[in-house]
């Protein structure tokens, strides 16, 4: 008998491969150092409970009793909850700078308004969105340089290459957006209204290509982000930072994704502006083309980005012995979804699914880097029995419990 005749059930839920959700995962806190102990090589798998022993030799529960939510995934793009510092911690909130949300209509003459019909006026209002979220774009990101970048570089925070790989390219982004509402402005009559956009759009959004750099550096930015906040003179800047009014209660990982969140948005908002364009506005065909342009971007930097992050990972996987190694792993090209395993006897293992591999690790600290330790023989895909789980369904008994969470995981 083979592996393979004895297939164990892996219970996966469908991630999202896009850029819609932030990748990287949360290191462990409580990282080990390497271990010199020998793994016996997978002979036959008859399911995972067979991979996974306790920590004491008792016999497992069953299956189902002993894996608690096994892979989740925590949303990057929410604040870090920090731990208040004493002198702070029964301090009044201080008051928070919030943007105010404007419309077109109440921005300009309402006399005019009332005149338009009420698509026209719809449009008017989809495009005004388009401007003033890139004017709000241009001010976080001349914020984030000026209020976290220079701050930590100038108090010697961090060191100007640890800057340089969280803030990747960030300030290259500024004057590409400047360009587009400058030319949003322009095109601006007196009376607020624009007329047409479409032409503007198509000439401007092959620049947005350049993103791919900044895009496919947010993983490793993420992580050493976190590593580094675990220094003190780090979090307790951070944290200055968060409960100040200026920070509207973002912190920093919140501030450098937000140009991710713009390039994906762009699709909704063109379509917003087309379907309030009357079809004989020579505008519609132009923002049909824009359309297709930010899709064909946003699709390639998606490509981009997944194998950065694929890569990632891979050069951080440490193999105790040369027979860990698998071609499937060097071959790979797409992680389709990792995180945190962990049974009830508190024993926590880090999953990665690849192309074609299953690879279980220990998250571990080497050379004052977060690596992943091998932790049994990596399983090849076609040894498993995958069954897709829709959004929010989970499966007891011979399976991982809602193994995969679709928060921000790429397919």
């Amino acid at each position: 008998m083979v592996a393979k005749d004895y297939p164990f059930y892996l219970t996966v839920k469908r991630a999202n491969c896009s850029l819609e959700v932030p990748p990287a995962s949360s290191p462990a806190k409580d990282a080990e150092e390497p271990s010199n102990k020998r793994v016996k090589p997978l002979s036959r798998v008859t399911s995972l409970a067979n991979l996974i022993p306790p920590v004491k030799a008792t016999p497992l529960k069953r299956f189902s009793q002993t894996l608690q939510r096994s892979i989740s995934f925590r949303s990057e793009s929410r604040p870090d909850i920090l731990t208040p510092r004493p002198w702070t911690r029964n301090a009044a909130p201080s008051s928070t700078k919030r943007r105010d949300s404007k419309l077109w209509s109440e921005t300009f003459d309402v006399c005019v308004n009332q005149m338009l019909p009420s698509k026209e006026i719809k449009r008017q209002e989809a495009i005004f969105e388009l401007s003033q979220g890139e004017e709000d774009l241009i001010e976080d990101l001349k914020l984030a340089k000026k209020a976290y970048h220079d701050p930590m570089l100038k108090l010697s925070i961090m060191t100007e290459q640890e800057l340089n790989q969280i803030f990747g390219t960030l300030d290259s982004l500024i004057p590409l957006h400047e360009e587009l509402l400058s030319q949003l402005r322009d095109v601006r009559k007196p009376d607020g209204s624009t007329e047409h956009v479409g032409p503007i759009l198509v000439g401007w959004l092959p620049c947005l290509s350049s993103y791919d750099s900044y895009c496919s550096n947010q993983v490793a930015a993420k992580a050493l982000l976190d590593h580094k906040k675990q220094d003190h003179r780090v979090q307790d800047f951070l944290q200055r930072c968060l409960e100040s009014p200026f920070s509207r209660k973002l912190d920093l990982w919140n501030f450098l994704d937000i140009p991710r969140s713009r390039l994906v948005k762009y699709p909704l908002l063109l379509r917003e502006i087309l379907r309030h364009t009357p079809n004989d506005n020579p505008d519609q065909q132009h923002l049909e083309e824009a359309i297709n342009i930010i899709q064909g971007i946003v699709a390639e930097i998606n490509i981009k980005t997944g194998e950065s992050e694929c890569r990632y990972y891979k050069e951080r996987l440490l193999y105790l012995e040369e027979g860990q190694k698998d071609s499937l792993i060097d071959s790979s090209r797409v992680l389709c979804c990792h995180g945190e395993l962990k049974n009830n006897r508190g024993v926590k293992l880090h999953v990665f699914l690849f192309q074609e591999v299953l690879v279980i690790t220990r998250a571990i600290t080497h050379n004052e880097q977060l690596c992943y330790q091998l932790y049994r023989q990596p399983i090849p895909v076609k040894d498993l029995l995958l069954e897709d789980l829709q959004d929010g369904e989970v499966r007891l008994g011979g399976s991982l419990r809602g193994a995969f969470s679709n928060n921000e995981r790429r397919n």
